[in-house]
């Protein structure tokens, strides 16, 4: 079972594209970014006699989106000093 905030990819696609894109829609590149290493899928389909290709970038919440997550940045704390 998934989390609430956790979407599949299908779901997904299936917002993104608004019409039936299950019956043509296919996979035709996924990896993972240099930065980071998270997921990324490339799905195309055909509409009205055009091609339509989105990438969608897996996220840590476990959500895809349209856009890539943002880069995780070096932290710094405090938190060892202030004991």
């Amino acid at each position: 079972m998934t989390s609430t905030r956790e979407q599949s990819l299908r779901s997904v696609v299936e917002k993104w594209f608004e019409f039936e894109p299950l019956k043509t829609a296919k996979v035709t590149m996924f990896s993972r970014t240099l930065s980071g290493g998270r997921r990324y899928v490339c799905v195309e389909t055909m509409h009205d006699g055009e091609k339509l290709a989105l990438f969608f970038f897996r996220h840590g919440d476990g959500c895809w989106r349209v856009f890539p997550p943002a880069p995780t940045l070096p932290e710094m704390t405090l938190e060892r000093l202030a004991a």
